[in-house]
């Protein structure tokens, strides 16, 4: 199937995307909403078929070219001039004096001839509602001829470009955040270190990516905190990125990643979409919304879990065959895909796995037999040719306890940080410790602010 949408604006904040006789209304409180709202109806349109779609956008007399990629990148093309429609001009207007090309002004002696101006590019005429306000209604006119100087003087680009420039940021805690609210902004000092280094991470997570990326989670020991850290990144990206992420349990036969996720209305895995996936082969038979009855929605953390299989009477295994075809279309719908792995380095879809990994997150509890186990895996990834990728790998030590071994930790992190590129300590929290569905809501500020460091290094190198 082929998608061709129109994107008719209606006013600032609602617009209706027109596809195939059908109309889907979207609707936002700002403009700079509306304008995310249409990107991402059409990435989805992207994702069902597998390449980018070019929708056209027409705001009132003005249209354009709207191309999303699956991965929600996008680019705009200038609409031509048959395509503006100019504001009509009143019989009793007098008409503009003609302006003579640069070419044929003459020069007085002596005077240094005006060097030739040449018109602005496509990429850099066009007026953007989606890299600026969205226009109600307006309508592009069509003038007499610009002399050099106007050409000169700024442009809309550099008006919303000023914005950027002028921006500060405002405390919003401590008593920076406290002085702020009770002067109402008159006293609005800058965040504090604290609070500052919170939202250099926020940004860091946040930050665009250029295509689908897979971060593998590993330790060959049960026990090892995998499928707790899957969950947290997880929960930590998709809050923080707006969604689009993907927890995904690789494991061959039964892993516990989709006991450990809140409830879901199916019980359906990763062999249930495996089977069904054919549905998925074609443009016109796959759908965002048709996936959704495979995965299981964390709506409060926003994102996504693809459990393993669940039966415990099932003789059914997932191998390396499988995961490549399961990633394939995974990375489709979705531009963060954290995978828990089993405890088999043998097991080939756990090789694919590491093969297809943009980034490793090594994990360990902050114990003697977690840890050597996880040395002897990143030993075993060198001799399979892994070095790069254990070369940019974050581990994290995850305390095992209220009050874990300090010196055993810090012989840990001795070790790790000479093999793996970064080692991120992560606390204790009782809300982990039950072993059953993950209360987000219940964890501490400082394993919320842990976990945000550990996404950061992660992004850093995505």
């Amino acid at each position: 199937m082929t998608f061709e949408p129109t994107v008719l604006v209606t006013s600032q904040t609602a617009a209706e995307i027109h596809l195939a006789g059908e109309v889907d209304e979207v609707f936002a409180s700002t403009q700079e909403g509306l304008r995310s709202r249409i990107v991402e109806s059409i990435r989805l349109m992207a994702a069902s078929a597998g390449e980018p779609v070019t929708a056209t956008v027409v705001d009132g007399a003005t249209r354009w070219a709207l191309v999303v990629s699956p991965d929600g990148s996008f680019t705009e093309a200038t609409a031509s001039a048959t395509e503006v429609v100019a504001e009509p001009v009143s019989a009793a207007a007098p008409a503009a004096a003609p302006v003579a090309p640069i070419s044929a002004v003459p020069v007085a002696a002596g005077a240094t001839e005006p060097a030739a101006t040449s018109e602005p590019s496509p990429a850099t005429s066009a007026v953007s509602a989606i890299d600026g306000p969205l226009r109600s209604g307006g309508t592009r006119r069509e003038g007499a001829q610009r002399t050099p100087a106007q050409r000169a003087t700024p442009t809309v680009d550099d008006l919303l470009n000023s914005r950027a420039d002028r921006a500060r940021p405002r405390a919003t805690e401590g008593w920076r955040g406290a002085i702020r609210r009770l002067t109402g902004g008159a006293i609005s000092p800058r965040p504090g270190k604290a609070e500052q280094s919170r939202l250099d991470r926020e940004r860091l997570v946040q930050r665009r990516l250029d295509a689908p990326r897979t971060i593998v989670v590993l330790n060959p020991k049960g026990g090892a905190h995998k499928t707790t850290s899957t969950l947290l990144l997880a929960a930590t990206f998709g809050t923080q990125r707006g969604g689009a992420t993907l927890a995904w349990d690789n494991n061959e036969t039964r892993g516990t990643l989709g006991w450990r996720a809140q409830n879901a209305p199916h019980h359906r895995t990763a062999v249930d979409l495996l089977e069904d996936l054919d549905r998925f082969a074609t443009p016109d038979r796959a759908s965002l919304a048709a996936l959704d009855t495979y995965v299981r929605t964390q709506v409060d953390a926003r994102f996504d879990v693809l459990a393993s299989d669940e039966d415990a009477a099932a003789s059914s295994t997932i191998d390396a065959t499988a995961f490549h075809r399961l990633h394939d279309v995974l990375s489709r719908y979705y531009r963060l895909l954290i995978v828990d792995t089993g405890n088999n380095m043998r097991a080939s879809n756990w090789v694919a796995a590491v093969a297809a990994a943009d980034q490793l997150v090594i994990v360990s509890t902050v114990r003697e037999d977690t840890a050597a186990s996880a040395a002897w895996l990143l030993d075993g990834l060198r001799e399979k040719g892994f070095d790069h990728k254990i070369d940019e790998a974050v581990t994290i030590l995850a305390a095992p306890s209220a009050k874990p071994d300090r010196k055993l930790a810090e012989r840990l992190e001795r070790h790790f940080s000479q093999v793996t590129a970064e080692v991120v300590h992560v606390p204790f929290d009782a809300a982990l410790v039950d072993g059953g569905p993950i209360d987000f809501d219940a964890l501490s500020p400082e394993t919320r602010d842990a976990w945000l460091t550990v996404a950061a290094s992660i992004a850093r190198r995505l």
